[in-house]
């Protein structure tokens, strides 16, 4: 994995795999706030900390210790996604090494024999995406769905 800045003219944010600051998924959050604000996030993408606090974006908010409210501020003010990443450890937290090693273990992995699997599969099967053992994870479903290669072979 490595830093990746955001997609430009992309309909669809980064993949979930790519970091900024060496943290997975952030980028594609911002990259999420920055298209939805533009009006060219497609339909069916979840925003924010909603109710259910296992979606990636609250547990991304959570994690560095800010609202996605304030995050969305930050975003929309045209700031690099370095200058947010920092903005997040100076109005959150910041990390340290392991807690990042043990988040991107944790994100990377999510619907890979753990209880999450069940409905990986589900949206697979929902999908299109059954007959896809590439698939193994919920970051490789976004990458197969928005069209980029998956990192295991199908």
């Amino acid at each position: 994995m490595q830093d990746n800045p955001s997609p430009q003219n992309s309909a669809f944010p980064r993949s979930p795999y790519d970091t900024v600051g060496g943290i997975v998924f952030f980028g594609r959050v911002i990259d999420k706030i920055r298209l939805h604000a533009a009006g060219c996030l497609p339909a069916g993408y979840f925003l924010g900390d909603q109710s259910d606090p296992t979606w990636m974006d609250g547990r991304c908010t959570r994690f560095l210790q800010v609202t996605y409210q304030a995050l969305t501020e930050r975003v929309l003010a045209g700031e690099s996604d370095d200058e947010i990443l920092e903005w997040c450890f100076a109005h959150g937290r910041r990390p340290g090494d392991e807690e990042i090693v043990i988040w991107n273990g944790f994100m990377t992995k999510r619907g890979w024999r753990d209880p999450a699997s069940a409905e990986l599969e589900e949206i697979k099967r929902r999908e299109g995406f059954a007959g896809r053992p590439g698939i193994r994870t919920f970051f490789d479903y976004q990458d197969a769905d928005e069209g980029r290669p998956t990192r295991f072979a199908d």
